[in-house]
């Protein structure tokens, strides 16, 4: 029997002055929309076959290695490269030059020319040259210490323990997928009409996906060499708890100021698939079973998930409390009556903090594939024609909008220097983003246009002495500087979720809030900054191996399994 679903919509999504707040989109959780769950539930509906062709590999990892995904119309093949990397030379830093892995994602099935085409420029990643038959480009370091101690305990016959596995969660940690012409590579337009790149970042999460699945093989295939006839194959339930690790700094976060369309697609699927849920007008117990059974999972995966950045510490206390508060109230509500996922966010709203109520609402979609997983088809952007500004508007109405969207914005002095205190830059070097201290640091000629807040309040005072019936296409032939702006207050007015509704260059800004935003909807899991720029998380973590898609029992993978862990 479907849900019933309140067709009146008496609950309307989330107000976006809510919702777009930093802290808010930092305490994001993985949900039925990320994309990796996307891409799980694609190759599983559509019986993905995968191939190993070539695994070639000697005892200390260097090699080459092709992971083949067969889709119903075409073939994808990771190749991934192992190297014999010093540990001097280890870094997750942006600017390292050599790495323990380096893998591209082929369009089709390499042939022996390929293959010695790409081992002359993947492993040298920004400073070798690929081609459009390449979608991504990556690297990855391993986790020394754990790597080497699943090694060790294979190779001598035994299992890794998995509270040190927990301690980690992966054996090798990316420090970049590239995709999206990045490098060289093929362009997105090039592949965005394939049906499983419809939605975003398909072809980065395949690639991690199937690098996953390589990172097992290889610990393996050293521990058998180590090892010889003693050695044991890894079990397979501590191998599903493996993910793949990654390290994400700043030249992630300006990503959502810069696709200001892109983010509101993501945000408004999200928020809609909230508001369907919440506008149920009854649950079934199967439904509130599930629900249940991903509340207790998730609460194992916060006692699993460690940190040591004193924010992060702070925030997983205060998660881990406010869970056990939420399990004891479900405990005492029945969730048979009416309305009853509206009750419960709402409970939840005056009850937890916001870290708690994402999770919450992430939860409350897991029940209901059926009424919220098309969602999927709508986070792409997929209007190629850049926007256009209506010069037609008159400055009447865009003050209006101005007043809606950026009302933090406007009675804020962006003269003080606790307002403008950062500045976004370019580095030279690697051509990558950094926020520097504008007012330690010779870089405001070097700015970046990456604070909305300041420009819109900017252009809101330019407005000040305007008639209310001029057009924008008169104002801006006398104040072109201000295009940018009215540009974004256009989007915006069209697409309510498309601006972070905070400071970006304030002095208590913290970009790990950028990045957990943009992460979660990845499908990411454990966060844990190492600064308030740079952050560690986890892919995959539990998802099941290419072999084992079709016996999976369900899309909920991102949740632990509730079995013993052994210490």
């Amino acid at each position: 029997m479907q849900p019933q679903a309140n067709t009146s919509q008496t609950i309307a999504k989330r107000d976006p002055a809510l919702v777009m707040r930093l802290s808010r989109l930092g305490s994001f959780h993985q949900s039925r929309l990320s994309f990796m769950r996307i891409l799980t539930r694609r190759m599983t509906r559509e019986n993905w076959t995968f191939s190993r062709p070539v695994f070639a590999f000697d005892a200390k990892g260097v090699g080459h290695a092709i992971y083949c995904a067969h889709t119903p119309d075409r073939t994808y093949s990771l190749i991934a490269f192992g190297h014999d990397l010093p540990p001097e030379d280890r870094s997750d830093r942006v600017i390292a030059t050599a790495w323990d892995s380096t893998f591209t994602l082929f369009d089709g099935v390499p042939e022996a020319a390929d293959i010695e085409r790409l081992l002359q420029n993947i492993p040298l990643q920004e400073a070798g040259r690929v081609s459009e038959k390449e979608l991504s480009v990556s690297r990855a370091n391993r986790s020394v210490r754990l790597w080497d101690h699943v090694v060790s305990c294979l190779a001598a016959g035994e299992q890794p323990a998995q509270a040190e596995v927990d301690k980690v969660g992966y054996l090798m940690r990316t420090t970049a997928v590239y995709g999206s012409g990045k490098l060289g590579a093929a362009d997105r337009e090039m592949i965005a009409d394939r049906p499983e790149c419809a939605s975003p970042f398909q072809i980065e999460m395949l690639s991690v996906f199937l690098t996953r699945a390589y990172v097992r093989d290889l610990v393996q295939h050293m521990a058998d060499l180590k090892g010889g006839a003693t050695a044991v194959t890894l079990d397979a339930d501590i191998a599903r708890s493996l993910g793949i690790g990654n390290s994400t700094g700043l030249g992630m976060a300006p990503f959502l100021v810069n696709h200001p369309m892109l983010l509101n697609n993501w945000i408004a699927a999200r928020e809609e698939a909230i508001a369907i849920v919440r506008n149920l007008l009854a649950a079934s117990e199967a439904e509130v079973a599930t629900f249940r059974d991903l509340l207790a999972r998730s609460i194992l995966s916060a006692d699993i998930w460690h940190s040591e950045h004193p924010v992060q510490v702070e925030k997983l206390k205060r998660l881990r409390s406010d869970l056990s508060a939420l399990v004891a109230h479900v405990a005492d509500t029945d969730l048979r009556s009416a309305h009853p996922w509206d009750g419960l966010y709402t409970w939840a709203e005056g009850a937890l903090g916001e870290d708690a109520q994402e999770c919450l609402a992430s939860l409350m979609l897991e029940p209901y594939g059926a009424l919220v997983d098309h969602l999927a088809d709508q986070m792409s952007d997929s209007d190629r024609h850049a926007f256009r500004i209506d010069g037609t508007m008159r400055v009447a109405e865009l003050r209006a909008v101005l007043e809606r969207a950026y009302g933090w914005a406007l009675d804020m002095n962006w003269a003080e220097k606790e307002h403008c205190a950062r500045a976004w830059y370019v580095s030279q070097e690697k051509l990558e983003p950094r926020l520097g201290e504008r007012f330690e640091e010779p870089i405001a000629p070097y700015e970046q246009p990456l604070a909305p807040g300041r420009d819109a309040a900017a252009l809101y005072a330019a407005l000040k002495d305007q008639e209310d019936d001029k057009s924008l296409a008169a104002f801006l032939l006398a104040h072109p500087e201000h295009r940018h702006s009215v540009r974004r207050a256009q989007i915006v007015d069209l697409a309510p979720y498309a601006e972070i509704r905070d400071n970006t260059i304030g002095s208590d800004l913290m970009p790990i809030d950028m990045l957990r935003c943009k992460l979660s909807f990845f499908g990411a899991t454990h966060f844990d900054p190492r600064s308030d720029r740079w952050v560690r998380i986890c892919m995959f973590g539990n998802a099941p191996y290419p072999e084992e898609l079709q016996g999976s029992r369900g899309d909920d993978w991102s949740y632990p399994p509730l079995v013993e862990r052994a210490k």
